[in-house]
This record gives structure tokens, sequence and C-alpha cells, in this order.
């Protein structure tokens, strides 16, 4: 995908729907991001999770991460939208779901209403890996709910890499098309 060619060593990008303006996919996120049905997810995963493994792309994978959410994001919310779509993309892939090893530090208002340069160069989002060797020689799958200009997932990607040997995919249940 060309969001991060030349920026990360991405292994493969996989997106299940594609994101336009007022469509029938933003509409879906937002219900999953904003009125509190993480349900979406498991509906997602498990639709596109089953097409995942009759791709075979992802069968070396050890450890699924989802795009962390900053702690008071996530209390405000209640939970990460990402949450049950990983947990059940776990379940079909047969890959362990690890949450809690990559976290957010720094908070960011909500990029839904910003354009395209606004978000793209809105790359003050900081990551935190708790523990730098865990994912040592391992091929890890980063989740995210919608890809826009990339910015998050390569900012996530690059705490990741400071990890030995690790290798790097990322699935998401939709992408932006560009206008």
């Amino acid at each position: 995908m060309s969001n991060f060619y030349g920026k990360v060593p991405i292994q493969a990008v996989h997106s299940f729907l594609f994101y336009k303006k007022k469509g029938v996919t933003q509409k879906l996120i937002h219900q999953l991001k904003y009125k509190n049905q993480p349900e979406i997810g498991i509906f997602i995963a498990d639709w596109f999770g089953e097409r995942l493994k009759a791709l075979n792309t992802f069968v070396d994978v050890d450890y699924i991460i989802p795009v962390p959410l900053h702690s008071k994001k996530l209390k405000n919310r209640g939970y990460n939208q990402v949450t049950m779509f990983g947990e059940r993309l776990s379940d079909i892939l047969n890959v362990e779901y690890k949450p809690d090893i990559l976290i957010r530090t720094s908070k960011t208002k909500t990029q839904t209403l910003k354009q395209r340069f606004e978000r793209f160069s809105n790359n003050k989002t900081k990551f935190k890996l708790v523990d730098t060797t865990f994912f040592e020689n391992k091929h890890v799958l980063l989740i995210d709910d919608v890809i826009t200009t990339g910015a998050t997932l390569e900012a996530c990607a690059n705490e990741l890499l400071k990890t030995q040997n690790i290798k790097i995919s990322v699935a998401t249940m939709a992408y932006t098309q560009k206008d």
C-alpha cells in the first residue's frame, strides 16, 4: 500500500471495506466508534477474518496488536473500537491478541473532522512499547478501524521497530478512498 511505501517496512496490508464520506462504511464505523456498538467489530471480523484465512496472508503472524486509545479517551468512550474486532480475528486466525504492550502516550483530538493534510501533518501522536524485547523475531499484525493517511499506523510501526528483527503487517476494517 502506497501509504507506507518508503516510510516503514510493512510486510502486507489488507483493508476490508472502502471508507467514503457519507457512505455506508462511514455510517457503520461511526456506529462502532461513537454509538457504543462494538459488536459491529465482531461482524466485520467474522467476514474479513474468513477472507484473510482463505488468502493465507497472515499464516506466520505471531501476535495481533490494536492501535491503542489514550487512557482518557478510553475512559470517556468506555471501549476501544477495535477490541472486539481484534479478539475475533484472534480466534479466526488462531493468533494471540496482545492489547496492552503498545500504549498511546499522547492524546489527540478526533481526526474525523480534519482534512487529509491536517491528519497527515498531525503526526505528533506518540506511542510507547512497554517491552522492546517481547516481539523479537516475531511477526505482528497491527490492526485499526480506518486507514486515512496512514500516519497513526506509521507512528505505531516506528515504535514497534524498536524491537530487533520484528516483521509488521497491517489489517484494517476500512481504507479511505482518496477524493
